[in-house]
């Protein structure tokens, strides 16, 4: 496997997720600089949730350890992370035997082209750490905090890229990234359940009646139902409280942040189209529905802006 071959797994994933990640509108330099975002959330994500491979290639260009577990990786991965922010003579990986893995290099110029910070890429690493301790949330707030370390932090590195930070903006921002990720949640119900995980808060399901045993089951019932369709709407409702951030900004990030919404909405539709049974797996809205969703959340910032 050459070294670029577990970067380009991880990026390979992109194509699943609910929104375009660097769709082709955007100038080049651009779309390279999301996609090393991405990667780098990804391969957090890949490493929090136990999927890469014991002393795989991924492990060894982090300088783990072959029996190392997902928090000695993310370890690894932090620590990585602080000597490419301390690299100011920009030879992180450069160095006779650097070992830097490749996706960490193209986060290096992206952080270096537009002077980044190390927090938000640290509270990603933090969440995945949280993954391993917490398994369930008691409350609809403890959630939002969970979401605050794990969704929030990408929306504001997109708005640094693009220099469009505004106290208002990173706002609007958090709210919509923290809907994409209980969106995600809810199309995930049933593989995180096999990872020992559930996002649906506790108090909700307790106010639904749904247990534990109800989300193990190859459909939904009606609690569960009723459940999903609750949280759907409280998500629906975040993305309506970010989409002013759409019409904000102008030009080719105008049509980005539409997308980054409309693939929220064209989630939630498809879930509402499953009549919110997410159990046999997640539902997955048609390319032609989230064009269609795009267009209306572009023809809205239009009026707004």
């Amino acid at each position: 496997m050459t070294p670029d071959a577990p970067a380009r797994t991880t990026l390979d994933k992109a194509t699943d997720e609910n929104f375009p990640v660097a769709p082709f509108f955007l100038p080049r330099a651009w779309r390279a600089d999301l996609m090393a975002l991405y990667g780098f959330a990804r391969l957090v994500d890949d490493i929090g949730d136990g999927d890469l491979a014991p002393g795989g290639a991924d492990a060894r260009l982090l300088g783990a350890r072959p029996d190392d577990g997902p928090e000695a990786l993310l370890d690894a991965l932090e620590a990585e992370l602080l000597r490419l922010f301390e690299d100011d003579g920009g030879t992180y990986g450069g160095a006779p035997g650097g070992t830097a893995h490749p996706l960490l290099a193209s986060v290096r110029a992206t952080v270096r082209r537009h002077d980044l910070a190390p927090e938000p890429f640290l509270a990603l690493i933090e969440a995945n750490r949280q993954d391993q301790r917490v398994r369930r949330y008691t409350t609809y707030d403890d959630l939002l905090a969970y979401c605050e370390l794990s969704a929030n932090p990408v929306g504001r590195l997109v708005l640094a890229i693009s220099g469009t930070s505004t106290p208002e903006r990173v706002r609007r921002s958090d709210a919509i990234c923290t809907a994409l990720q209980i969106v995600e949640h809810l199309q995930d119900v049933a593989e995180d359940l096999r990872r020992d995980r559930i996002y649906l808060p506790a108090d909700d399901m307790a106010r639904f009646r749904v247990t534990e045993a109800d989300l193990a089951r190859p459909t939904a019932n009606a609690s569960v139902r009723a459940l999903v369709a609750y949280e759907a709407e409280r998500a629906r409702a975040l993305l309506d409280e970010g989409a002013p951030l759409v019409g904000s900004v102008h030009g080719r990030l105008r049509l980005l942040l539409a997308g980054f919404v409309a693939g929220g909405h064209a989630a939630l539709d498809a879930i509402r189209a499953a009549r919110y049974d997410v159990l046999p797996g997640p539902p997955r809205a048609p390319r032609h529905r989230l064009l269609r969703r795009a267009g209306a959340v572009w023809r809205a910032a239009r009026g707004e802006g």
